[in-house]
């Protein structure tokens, strides 16, 4: 059984959007670990974060509520889950905290609002956010010190790119990249950043292809004016000394002597995943033939328990020179 997104905000299946809103407005402020000092506070806050991004979101929405959170997550999605045989890989990657400052447009609400509430953390459900405009004080309000207070829309900062290279035998098997970055966060302040250094971890799936992109929403810098950059990583192949390849097939340079090109060869090609595989050919082998290996490729990255072929692309080794025997030879057996 997965999240009940819908239970973790207080609000039923089918909400709309500004229930959906008022919903995070009324959780995140009661959990937030600045005024709930709670054991578990700091997970609720996050479950809570979590919840809102899935429901905010139409696309992720619309998969959660026919799947789940197991269908969101890739493991109901596909194959024989009715969603013609795609994937959807949702894993949760913002902070918290970012999505909180985002949503009350940068400032902390605390200190106005909780300045009207004599410091209660609890939250009054019939309209407890009469205060804050919809959206994150996109509308003007009369500050509790007096005069009013009109903030500006922040805008979001265009995604920051970074290439991300990887080995032939880490597509193959998949495996978790560790990324560092440095970044610019919001104090609790609302107004001064600090620098900090965050690890993120890019789960390689098998058979990704090289262009593959790996996003995680708001993780770029964050000022009092902006709405933090998404941070995108770029999957890209690195050079391999054995193999190239070509969408879920992988190409091995099958080098023979002219001699094995007429009278028949045999080549011992190594895999991916350490085998050897022998391949007698008995016709003469031409300049540019090739010759395929079924499934002996890269996974496909929508049916990774299926895959591509290797293509053994043969090379033939002609000799410098012949002696003139050798010549007289040839032009006896072979065809004018």
């Amino acid at each position: 059984m997965g999240k009940d997104y819908y239970k973790v905000l207080g609000i039923a299946k089918g909400a709309s959007e500004d229930e959906i809103k008022k919903a995070y407005r009324k959780q995140a402020l009661r959990y937030h670990p600045d005024k709930n000092k709670s054991a578990g506070a700091e997970d609720k806050f996050k479950e809570i974060a979590e919840a809102y991004d899935v429901l905010s979101d139409a696309k992720k929405k619309d998969i959660y509520d026919r799947y789940g959170e197991e269908g969101l997550k890739g493991s109901a999605v596909g194959g024989g889950g009715g969603h013609s045989g795609s994937t959807y890989n949702y894993t949760f990657h913002g902070d918290p905290h970012a999505m909180f400052a985002e949503f009350f447009g940068g400032r902390s609400p605390f200190d106005h609002f909780f300045s009207q509430n004599g410091g209660d953390d609890t939250v009054d459900a019939a309209d407890p956010f009469a205060a804050f405009g919809m959206g994150g004080f996109q509308r003007p309000f009369k500050s509790h010190l007096g005069g009013p207070h009109v903030t500006r829309e922040r805008q979001k900062d265009p995604p920051v790119v970074h290439e991300l290279k990887v080995s032939l035998e880490e597509v193959f098997a998949g495996c978790t990249k560790k990324m560092k970055i440095s970044r610019k966060r919001l104090n609790p302040d609302g107004r001064t950043t600090r620098s900090e250094d965050k690890i993120l971890s890019v789960d390689i799936k098998r058979g990704w292809k090289e262009g593959t992109k790996i996003t995680f929403p708001r993780e770029g810098d964050e000022t009092p004016t902006n709405i933090p950059a998404d941070v995108v990583f770029v999957v890209k192949d690195k050079p391999h000394p054995v193999f190239r390849r070509e969408g879920s097939d992988i190409i091995y340079p099958a080098k023979i002597s002219l001699r094995d090109a007429l009278c028949g060869c045999t080549v011992s090609a190594p895999t991916l995943d350490g085998r050897t595989i022998t391949v007698t050919s008995r016709d003469v082998v031409k300049p540019g033939t090739k010759k395929r290996i079924a499934g002996e490729g890269l996974p496909l990255s929508k049916w990774p328990d299926k895959r591509g072929d290797m293509i053994l692309d043969f090379c033939v080794k002609f000799p410098d020179k012949l002696g003139q025997n050798t010549r007289d030879a040839l032009r006896q057996v072979l065809p004018p």
